[in-house]
């Protein structure tokens, strides 16, 4: 599965001390790597009432999103957010 971030979420990332940045850039590592096992976990969700279809939330951790969508013509997985809890469910879609 290949891995692409969008702009926003490169933004997102700034945002983060540099540890934060280093586990959230492994999470996403490991997700690309088992997405289809963590679907089945509570740790990624799909998200609904969203303009597009196959989009998703990871928890990375306690406080900390990713939300993202799987373009099936290639299997990339696209990182469209990054951020704390509060502020990326209120930009789901």
């Amino acid at each position: 599965m290949k891995l692409k971030y969008s702009d926003k979420a490169l933004k997102d990332l700034k945002s983060f001390s540099q540890p934060d940045r280093v586990l959230i850039v492994k999470k996403i590592e490991y997700l690309r790597e088992n997405f289809e096992l963590l679907k089945e976990s509570k740790k990624v969700t799909q998200l609904k009432g969203t303009q597009f279809d196959n989009q998703y939330r990871f928890v990375v951790a306690r406080k900390i999103r990713v939300l993202f969508r799987v373009i099936d013509d290639e299997i990339v997985l696209l990182v469209l957010r990054v951020g704390k809890r509060k502020d990326i469910d209120e930009d789901k879609g």
